[in-house]
């Protein structure tokens, strides 16, 4: 590492960007919601302890200590419990759950079966009245719950859509903005005269051949147009008609000094080999050659080009999350064993972070490369951030879609059967077990990334 400073630099801006595409993210819940008309209380970039806040309005805006997520928080979340069901106090229920737990190891089976119901019971309980304490007296029609089902799925995906829109706007600007590097139709270089196959000198003497271009009066920064009376677009397109030409005097059109010259050239006739990729076979084919290299240059890429680009990188980032339980053990395995860690495993927050120091403090990168790969990281993480909040389960939004079209489903039912009032709302506070289940995974899969980021790190190449 050459200086401290720009790695320093570099996880700074990795940092301000993820704290934008969170605060963006959240942005799309809070717009929404706001648009349904539900109360949001607040509106929080990070965890922790609150550094800086403000009201407008409603609304608490502030940003916390710890910058790795964010929330906004709107009045009832879950539903109240359903009529029926037996009232239960919950800071006594659970403490009853506890005693009878600890002294019920030899009790029947449906004993123990009826504490382990009034654990999850309580679970549920406690989700629903810290639900319903949200809510002020006389603003209960404008709790999160009672919106139709296809309103909660807006809601809760315009969050992730959020980040999808801003990993295809990196990738455009990538792609349409910047270009890709590709060889442009400008000469970088003209052979002063062609040498043997054979040779390994680099400098032209007396008995050697003047090369075709050279010949013609081609020169380095000339840009080709036309070659042989066709328009020329690319350099793929000019090498394969310099190649079928051999031997012919054919006219070239150049760009020079912004002008248009018109030059003749006549290709040198050389053999090439050609391996064929069914058969295996190699045979040689005689082809022409002139004596030029290109430039190469950024070349900007169509709109359609940054969509099909978005759509492959969301396909991968998915299919990463399909294998991550298998590629979890790999990593325990690197970061405690004497494995190697996979150049694709996974990476946390700390490892990202790590990539994007690297590529600040880089020498081996050009600025337009470094700005790139930086603003690649980011596109990355946003689509992660897609996918990730779009798992099916609680706390994530995908939980709670997923609990919202179920919601939907059983209307749709209840109508198709004429079974006359609609169902209850879908009472996801019954899953407030599942939610802790996988916010404990979360953390200890957190835990494990970080920690091999910091012992087995995956550094960018060159």
């Amino acid at each position: 590492m050459s200086s401290v400073l720009p790695f320093i630099v570099g996880v700074l801006i990795f940092l301000i960007g993820l704290a934008v595409s969170i605060a963006l993210h959240e942005l799309g819940h809070l717009t929404a919601a706001k648009a349904f008309g539900v109360k949001v209380t607040q509106y929080m970039i990070g965890f922790g302890k609150t550094v800086f806040s403000f009201r407008r309005g409603e609304t608490e805006y502030g940003i916390k200590m710890l910058p790795f997520g964010g929330y906004i928080a709107m009045i009832g979340m879950f539903p109240p419990r359903h009529p029926g069901e037996a009232a239960r106090d919950a800071s006594t229920g659970f403490y009853n759950s506890l005693v009878t737990t600890d002294g019920g190891i030899g009790a029947p089976a449906e004993e123990r079966a009826g504490t382990r119901r009034s654990v999850l019971g309580t679970m549920a309980q406690e989700a629903r009245e810290a639900s319903a304490e949200t809510i002020p007296a006389g603003e209960e029609h404008r709790a999160f719950y009672l919106l139709h089902p296809f309103k909660r799925i807006i809601v809760m995906f315009a969050g992730p859509f959020m980040n999808l829109v801003i990993a295809f706007v990196i990738i455009a600007i990538m792609l349409c903005g910047i270009g890709v590097q590709g060889y442009s139709t400008t000469v970088q270089a003209v052979s002063e005269c062609l040498k043997p196959a054979a040779s390994t000198s680099t400098t032209c003497s007396s008995s050697d051949e003047e090369s075709p271009a050279a010949a013609a009066g081609l020169k380095s920064g000339d840009r080709v147009v036309e070659y042989n009376g066709a328009a020329i677009t690319g350099w793929q397109q000019l090498a394969t008609k310099i190649e079928g030409t051999a031997g012919q005097r054919v006219p070239v059109v150049v760009e020079r000094d912004g002008k248009e010259l018109v030059l003749s050239v006549t290709p040198k006739a050389t053999t090439n080999e050609v391996t064929d990729e069914k058969t295996g076979k190699t045979t040689t084919e005689t082809v022409g050659m002139i004596g030029i290299s290109p430039t190469i240059e950024y070349q900007p890429q169509s709109l359609g080009t940054a969509v099909t680009t978005t759509g492959d990188q969301l396909g991968q980032v998915f299919g990463v999350f399909i294998n991550l339980p298998e590629r979890m053990v790999g990593i325990w395995n690197a970061a405690f064993g004497s494995e190697e860690r996979s150049a694709s495993s996974p990476v946390g927050i700390v490892g990202v972070g790590r990539m994007a120091g690297e590529i600040a403090d880089s020498t081996s990168y050009a600025f337009v490369s470094k700005i790139q790969l930086m603003l690649s990281l980011l596109a990355s993480l946003n689509l992660a951030l897609f996918v990730f909040n779009m798992v099916p389960l609680l706390p994530l939004d995908g939980g709670h879609i997923a609990g919202a079209v179920w919601e939907w489903i059983k209307r749709g039912w209840f109508k198709a059967t004429r079974r006359g009032a609609s169902p209850k709302p879908v009472d996801m506070a019954r899953l407030m077990p599942v939610t802790y289940a996988v916010i404990i995974v979360l953390g200890a899969m957190s835990l494990l990334l970080a920690y091999a980021d910091i012992v087995k790190p995956i550094s960018l190449p060159g």
